[in-house]
């Protein structure tokens, strides 16, 4: 592949997912300091494209606590040259789809279509993202959008316990907070707020633009380049201090069929060495239908339908916990028997064959993922977000498979051996 003029490119080589052979992925970083990855697919006939913008809900001011939602959602209601309806028609137009999502450190949106229709996803976003309307009049309608978003997820105790767990793991600081905000901010975010917002952190050195498929690497810069051109240059990223304190236990008294528990703590960063032996003990715990907890309360006891056990990592911090939705009178034993088996994990560690399935499964799950252009989009794009490199499939899959006893030792000791929280959502139940 040549590198387009104009532009800085590197080649990140890697392997396919089925390890049939190398695959190349050209970075390249444009003038403006957009960030432009692509991965061909020469065997699909789809192509995925992403556009990564590195500011999320953990960035924005507590009084605007929301902001980066309301402005994914307003992206969609028209540009300068398209309407709400141009844009879907558009994608329905090729068997497409265009979605997008807030998360705690950015925001994403994407569009997959038939490799053939490249040129009109591409265009699609970059309008989309350099050139919203951002009306005040859409922002009305699309609130009450949000305030029924958000009222839907009141009414599910397992949205609410996992909000209310965040809330006391980190306390007072951004990532306690809901991605989409709260009522009261959402209601009091204007027009002006909305417009400051985009101005300010939707910026080129901020920004990557990830695409995957049938497509030639060299036509798709040209392509974003292009499409991209209005993106107001700089660096959109806000500066971000880790959380500190936790908070303590808490009960939540709901009109509900079950108790939902959650139990856990504070866990460690996105790219701690220990990232990978962390994967792991959560697999041997309740990350599978071999784990530990699934087995003992599901089979063995019969006493939840749902249970598992899982982790958030971020820039600087990181969250573990176990979750169980089960009948009020079985909730005292149930939360007994996770505390029975983290203190057997943290005591005793795992086994060589849970190990060795927990690795098995990490790696294969891994591998069939990247089976669609979707996925290997969001790869590259969130990595270069999230750690500012794509790190090779193959070198990821070392990661896991390097994964030793002693390596789990050292997580049980960093992450699990502190006394955990627990939250509760549902009707009282006996202690």
């Amino acid at each position: 592949m040549t590198a387009v003029v104009g532009v800085v490119a590197a080649a990140v080589v890697g392997a396919t997912a089925d390890g049939r052979g190398p695959v190349t992925e050209l970075l390249t970083r444009l003038p403006s300091g957009l960030t432009v990855a692509v991965e061909p697919m020469p065997s699909t006939r789809s192509v995925s494209i992403g556009v990564w913008v590195g500011v999320g809900a953990r960035d924005e001011p507590h009084h605007l606590s929301g902001v980066c939602h309301v402005l994914e959602h307003l992206s969609f209601k028209g540009t300068d040259r398209r309407s709400a309806q141009d844009i879907s028609r558009t994608v329905d137009r090729v068997g497409g789809d265009i979605n997008a999502f807030t998360s705690k450190e950015y925001t994403a949106y994407y569009c997959r279509l038939p490799g053939r229709h490249l040129t009109d996803g591409v265009e699609l976003l970059g309008d989309v993202i350099t050139a919203p309307a951002l009306r005040d009049d859409d922002l009305e309608s699309e609130r009450q959008v949000i305030l029924e978003e958000l009222a839907m997820d009141d009414d599910n105790p397992d949205d609410v316990v996992h909000r209310l767990f965040a809330r006391q793991v980190f306390g007072r600081h951004p990532l306690g907070r809901d991605t989409a905000g709260e009522r009261a901010t959402v209601g009091a975010i204007d027009g002006d707020d909305v417009r400051r917002f985009h101005a300010a952190h939707y910026r080129t050195a901020n920004t990557v633009v990830a695409v995957a498929g049938a497509v030639d690497p060299d036509e798709v810069v040209r392509q974003v380049e292009r499409a991209f051109a209005d993106l107001s240059e700089g660096d959109g990223r806000v500066g971000r201090t880790a959380p500190t304190g936790t908070d303590g236990d808490h009960t939540q008294p709901d009109d509900t069929e079950q108790v939902h528990l959650l139990v856990g703590g504070r866990a460690i960063p996105r790219v701690d060495p220990d990232r990978e032996a962390l994967d792991v003990v959560n697999h041997v715990l309740g990350g599978g239908l071999s784990s530990r907890l699934f087995d003992e309360i599901r089979e063995r006891r019969g006493l939840a339908y749902s249970v598992f056990s899982g982790s958030a990592a971020y820039a600087d911090a990181g969250a573990w916990s176990v979750y169980a939705g089960t009948l009020p009178e079985h909730a005292t034993t149930v939360r007994d028997l996770i505390a029975d088996q983290l203190d057997l994990l943290v005591r005793d560690g795992i086994t060589d064959d849970e190990l060795e399935i927990a690795i098995g499964f990490l790696t294969g799950s891994y591998e069939m993922g990247l089976e669609d252009s979707g996925a290997r989009m969001a790869r590259l794009g969130g990595m270069l977000t999230t750690m500012g490199e794509i790190r090779p499939v193959e070198a990821q899959l070392a990661r896991w498979n390097a994964v030793t006893h002693d390596d789990v030792r050292r997580v049980l000791d960093r992450v699990y051996a502190a006394a955990p929280l627990t939250v509760t959502v549902g009707p009282g139940y006996g202690r």
